[in-house]
């Protein structure tokens, strides 16, 4: 079963990290349509460390938002 934005990846975005978003990159992680758009920008982040700012993901959580967009980035 694929992957979703809802259950998988919603959940690994922090209310700071949607708040630095919507001040910093104009766009709200809390919105699927948003992290589509996104997606590459944000992947890109993840895998270099500089995501969030305060500190990288567990590359297990950095894996699964590549596997989401290699999924078709299911609602």
């Amino acid at each position: 079963m694929p992957l979703s934005y809802a259950t998988d990846i919603r959940p690994l975005f922090r209310d700071k990290d949607i708040s630095a978003m919507k001040k910093y990159g104009n766009f709200d992680l809390s919105k699927y349509q948003d992290v589509v758009d996104h997606a590459d920008g944000i992947n890109s982040r993840l895998i270099a460390g500089d995501m969030p700012c305060d500190g990288a993901w567990p590359q297990s959580e950095v894996q699964k938002f590549g596997t989401w967009i290699d999924d078709g980035k299911q609602p």
